[in-house]
């Protein structure tokens, strides 16, 4: 059998010994060729390993990604421009900013919705409850007066309201408590001890607030229950009878669950914007929930000293920031023109880039503010892409030549 070679005919002799003399000097078997390409065929797509953001070099607007058009369509795929990080971005920015002050809190969150800061403050007047204890003092009538004793606190020996909201009095009987004020009840008590003493002349008040009471829990110092009472119970208050926040709290995130519904309360703000409608009161069976940091976090990836996750201080971090936490980018791996911050918070998402190679950058990065959950990325150099792509391939070509090399005794020394 002859074969044809460069235009040529040999026979079979003469072209085993062509091949044979390739292999020996360094060449590989045609069907390792084959198979090379075929690899690389196969792979195309990812014949550079890793992250592929520096797709995004030769284009003005990244992959679709889904974005909510408005709040009752569904969210649809779209183009997201890529925005270069310029002095013009910073100061458009800074303009557009809103103020730290945010929405005022729900009608059914505050006592007094709409009213000034001092009114707000303003409990409503302590509606009794069952448990809770009350001091009647009848003057010049010890004996309708409730004895304290010497041994005996005014809780341990006052008239403590039955679990269907009513009380026992001498000439009154049995009298409904439940739902009203210490100034109902005396009012109440005067009218029936009038038939029997002249001029009456008492008082009621709370010996102990037993009835309400709310839950404070998460990243507080001592979380647990806390007695509502006739004075204000605000969550400002409740945090700092619980002994204040903890290190780990994110004081901008702080859930109040009241009759099924979650509302979140920026204290932050308060500090910060002197927001007070934030400063809802509190009433009996509120949870409050004091969220803590996790969910202010921002993502550097990509060729930096330190990948990985970086928690804000008070939802305050610049790009320049994050990259100082970071360990700064890679001199020998990163290519500092390429760095991307991508932002997916709202509806719709936004991507950033900085050219880090400008005199400028620092500057602009420095004043760059980050949000939470932001993701910021240093891309590689080319060089680095190259050597990664050749420590890849190298291993598969080494194994091919081995392989090419491989003697078959049973045919020989010849490959089948």
């Amino acid at each position: 059998m002859k074969t044809y070679l460069d235009g040529a005919i040999i026979a079979p002799q003469q072209r085993r010994a062509a091949l044979k003399s390739f292999r020996h000097a360094g060449g590989f078997p045609l069907r390792s060729l084959v198979l090379v390409a075929l690899c690389a065929s196969l792979g195309a797509c990812a014949l550079v390993p890793g992250d592929r953001a520096y797709g995004l070099r030769d284009h003005q607007s990244a992959v679709k990604l889904p974005v909510k058009q408005s709040d009752t369509a569904e969210p649809v795929p779209d183009n997201i421009a890529i925005k270069p990080i310029t002095a013009e971005l910073i100061i458009e920015q800074i303009k557009s900013a809103q103020p730290l002050r945010p929405t005022a809190t729900n009608d059914n969150l505050t006592a007094n919705s709409g009213k000034g800061a001092k009114e707000n403050l303003a409990a409503p007047d302590y509606k009794i409850g069952p448990g809770d204890v009350l001091t009647i003092i009848v003057w010049d009538h010890p004996e309708l007066t409730t004895p304290a004793g010497q041994y005996r606190s005014a809780d341990q020996a006052g008239t403590v309201v039955n679990e269907d909201g009513t009380i026992f009095y001498p000439y009154v009987g049995t009298l409904n408590v439940a739902g009203k004020t210490t100034r109902q009840v005396r009012d109440m008590l005067a009218k029936v001890l009038a038939k029997y003493i002249e001029k009456v002349q008492l008082d009621v008040r709370m010996a102990a607030f037993r009835s309400k009471r709310v839950y404070v829990v998460g990243e507080v110092a001592k979380p647990g229950l806390l007695e509502v009472t006739d004075i204000p119970l605000t969550v400002l208050e409740a945090v700092n009878r619980a002994g204040g926040f903890a290190p780990e709290a994110d004081h901008s995130r702080v859930l109040l669950t009241r009759k099924g519904t979650t509302y979140r309360v920026d204290i932050q703000a308060m500090y910060e914007a002197g927001a007070t409608e934030q400063n809802a009161l509190l009433e009996a069976g509120d949870i409050l929930n004091v969220q803590d940091r996790s969910f202010n976090k921002i993502f550097v990836l990509g060729e930096v000293t330190k990948p990985g996750s970086l928690v804000m201080t008070k939802k305050r971090s610049t790009l320049a920031e994050a990259l100082a936490d970071a360990g700064y980018i890679t001199q020998d791996r990163s290519n500092p023109k390429w760095i991307y911050v991508m932002r997916g918070d709202s509806d719709v998402p936004e991507l950033f880039h900085l050219d880090g190679s400008s005199p400028d950058a620092m500057l602009l990065a420095d004043r760059f503010n980050l949000k939470p959950r932001d993701i910021v990325y240093v891309d590689a150099a080319d060089v680095v892409r190259w050597n990664r792509v050749i420590s890849n391939i190298l291993p598969t070509a080494t194994t091919l030549y081995q392989t090419s090399l491989t003697r078959y005794p049973l045919f020989g020394g010849r490959q089948p």
